[in-house]
């Protein structure tokens, strides 16, 4: 991807990502936390959740994983923020649930850095909101 070669508002494309029951056991391994919130049902429903919900670090690299394919390099993003305005809530089954994210150059900044928006949203319900990256493109 190229500097010149990008126009605002172009896509940067749309995915539709599953999140399962095991995926969050995985990342409880892989981060260290073991939050009952993150993978025990009664756990989660005593302290007011409808159930267990996904780590929000979980999501989040999940959803910047868009620009990370879009760019090409992982390296080439230099600053990724997000609000977290809607906890991720799987259900024990098979499917889990799905997450839907889209992104799209916002502004040429200059430099050879872009910012791009995304939008990541579960059964139509935003889960994050002013997801924002600055990305340097060659």
């Amino acid at each position: 991807m190229r500097y010149d070669d990008v126009e605002v508002g172009a896509s940067i494309g749309r995915r539709e990502l599953p999140v399962r029951r095991l995926d969050l056991i995985r990342y409880c391994g892989a981060s260290g936390d073991f939050n009952e919130l993150h993978w025990n049902e009664r756990a989660a429903k005593r302290a007011g959740l409808p159930d267990v919900i996904a780590h929000g670090m979980f999501t989040m690299a999940r959803v910047g994983r868009l620009v990370t394919d879009w760019a090409g390099d992982p390296g080439a993003v230099v600053e990724y923020e997000v609000r977290f305005s809607r906890p991720v809530v799987v259900p024990d089954t098979d499917e889990g649930v799905t997450l839907v994210v889209e992104g799209a150059v916002a502004e040429k900044l200059g430099d050879g850095c872009v910012a791009v928006e995304l939008t990541a949203s579960m059964e139509g319900a935003d889960v994050l909101s002013a997801v924002r990256a600055v990305v340097r493109l060659g």
